[in-house]
């Protein structure tokens, strides 16, 4: 729990794939920013493969929206080789 301007809130930071299918989850006080948590979510994510060998870790595209459009998180993506479709503010334009 943290407290923002509502009272004691959480925020809830989900990457899930294209069929909706949550990929991993991390809960963090609702004072804390969108943005520092976008690399320890993308990070975690672990797609076991069929049969054997390591888990895949790096998806193909993320989408996310404008709370997620800094220059740091899109750098991050680009040294991955992710592909991304993020909003960008309007005060960015």
């Amino acid at each position: 729990m943290g407290r923002s301007r509502g009272g004691f809130t959480t925020k809830i930071h989900l990457a899930c794939e294209q069929g909706h299918k949550p990929l991993w989850l991390l809960v963090t006080a609702g004072q804390r920013g969108d943005s520092p948590q976008f690399e320890p979510v993308l990070e975690a994510i672990r797609v076991p493969k069929p049969g054997c060998g390591r888990p895949r870790s790096k998806p193909l595209r993320v989408r996310g929206d404008k709370a997620y459009s800094s220059r740091a998180n899109r750098a991050y993506l680009r040294r991955r080789g992710i592909r991304c479709t993020i909003a960008e503010p309007a005060t960015h334009q």
